[in-house]
């Protein structure tokens, strides 16, 4: 679903999970105790985690080995269903806040604390769009990731 012009709702705590779940079942995918938990580790960060960072989180709570593939696949899916963002240059992921709504993505990230914001502004991924397909590209996804000192950090 694209969300060029409505009221943006951003979820946290239980109704992040609860937006989520409903998403991912409207996707016809299930629901799993396994994909509840990697969701939960991931809104529950400050920063872009990976895959190996989920992993690792998971292991320690549950008191067993958690695999990073069986966590890659599972974000991958994230991904896919817009419950999450992937951060290109990090290789890390990010909850989105707003599961429902698809956007392009542009990403504040700080070089300082490692923290990244998701920002929508659709007039410039239409420019970006636009100024790909008077190149002869289709399909284009704009991922845009600006990088710099965050207000926390100053």
């Amino acid at each position: 679903m694209s969300c060029s012009s409505h009221a943006h709702v951003e979820h946290h705590g239980t109704a992040l999970v609860t937006e989520a779940r409903g998403v991912l079942t409207d996707a016809g995918e299930q629901w799993t105790d396994m994909r509840a938990r990697v969701f939960d580790a991931l809104a529950n960060r400050d920063a872009p985690a990976s895959a190996y960072d989920i992993a690792e989180t998971l292991s320690a709570s549950e008191g067993r080995r958690v695999a990073a593939n069986s966590v890659y696949r599972i974000l991958d899916l994230f991904v896919r269903t817009n419950l999450a963002n992937r951060i290109e240059s990090a290789n890390a992921y990010l909850v989105n806040s707003h599961p429902g709504c698809r956007h392009d993505c542009i990403f504040l990230i700080c070089d300082h604390c490692g923290r990244a914001e998701h920002v929508d502004d659709d007039r410039l991924t239409h420019s970006l769009r636009e100024a790909a397909d008077k190149a002869g590209f289709s399909d284009v996804r704009p991922v845009v990731e600006l990088r710099g000192t965050c207000a926390a950090c100053n």
